[in-house]
């Protein structure tokens, strides 16, 4: 969503996102949490403190003269139970998860901040002693190294190339699905990627001989004559010739993790940024490493965030045993295997 599509918004909470996107530089999406979570705080304590008709529909609260003044009555046990208010919430189905109340938490507690550090509008900060919801452990779903060179053996037809290159990245660097689908020829070099992560922050992603060689293969299909003006720059092409989108990625792990007898509704693009991960661990490399290859910045809130030099993030694309694999060698270990 555009700022400029917000109209509902008072101007203290316009700040607050004009604040988040052009100062932080925070993606669309994380804008758009913000200001989804506090206009639901807004509406919710204004139906709490009887500031409006009790006939009133929830979505129809008007917000728009929510000023400092009505902030700064915000009470802690007012915010508590508003972690997990939901205004659909009739039976247990509808009660919210650890993680929805966790990043509505979340949105609280960035606003608060913003009000007291850096409009200095408020003297205390209630948010100081709002605890986090507390979210149950699990552990990340990730293909095992045959899975994930089961689901690599799968890549057929005519975009073979393509999507054996797009899985390839996914398993041997680690990339968001929004980063991947936004990478551009000029950001592919001899052994490492340029990637533009959350909050538009650049990152350097090396990768091994087996992801150079993925890389190689699909440019060497990639029919640039066809390809859409605007999209010409664009690294993965979509069947319609113009730059592959996100659904059009989640469909084709789905065809794929199908094809290669993996449970498809048990996996996706992200899982597969788990796997990466996962393997990477499992074979040595630093956490810290890892984290810059992710590109977390707070993968734990209390940990420092370490920057690595690049012989590190070097390391560690090296560490990762699917990225070392040529597509020879992965055809033909399934074909002894069958």
């Amino acid at each position: 969503m555009n700022l400029d599509q917000i109209t509902d918004a008072p101007d203290i909470l316009m700040e607050f996102l004009e604040y988040h996107s052009t100062v932080r530089g925070h993606s669309d999406k994380t804008v758009t949490g913000y200001y989804l979570d506090l206009k639901i705080l807004f509406r919710y304590l204004k139906r709490r403190r009887h500031l409006v008709d009790p006939g009133t529909p929830f979505n129809e609260i008007d917000i728009t003269n929510v000023d400092i003044d009505f902030i700064r009555a915000t009470r802690i046990e007012e915010l508590y139970r508003y972690q997990s208010f939901s205004p659909e919430m009739q039976n247990s189905s509808n009660a919210l998860s650890a993680a929805s109340r966790c990043r509505r938490t979340s949105s609280v507690k960035s606003f608060f901040n913003y009000l007291t550090a850096k409009r200095h509008l408020l003297d205390h900060n209630v948010c100081q002693e709002l605890d986090m919801p507390k979210r149950q452990a699990s552990l990340p779903k990730y293909l095992e190294e045959a899975e994930c060179e089961r689901l690599l053996a799968a890549c057929d037809g005519p975009f073979a190339l393509r999507d054996y290159c797009i899985l390839m990245l996914f398993l041997s660097c680690g990339l968001r699905i929004s980063e991947l689908v936004s990478l551009n020829l000029t950001d592919i070099y001899e052994d490492h990627l340029r990637v533009l992560g959350k909050g538009n922050k650049e990152r350097v992603i090396y990768f091994a001989e087996g992801c150079r060689e993925a890389i190689d293969d699909y440019l060497a299909v990639r029919d640039s004559e066809k390809i859409a003006p605007e999209d010409k720059n664009a690294l993965f092409i979509s069947r319609d010739n113009r730059r592959i989108g996100v659904r059009g990625v989640q469909k084709m792990v789905e065809k794929k993790l199908k094809q290669a007898g993996l449970d498809s509704t048990r996996y996706s693009p992200h899982k597969l940024r788990h796997t990466a991960a996962t393997l990477m661990l499992k074979n040595g490399v630093d956490t810290r490493a890892l984290q810059e290859v992710l590109g977390h910045s707070n993968l734990n809130t209390t940990q420092i965030y370490t920057h690595l030099d690049n012989a590190s993030l070097h390391e560690a694309a090296m560490a990762n045993p699917i990225g070392r694999k040529t597509r020879a060698e992965i055809e033909e270990e399934q074909k002894e295997k069958e």
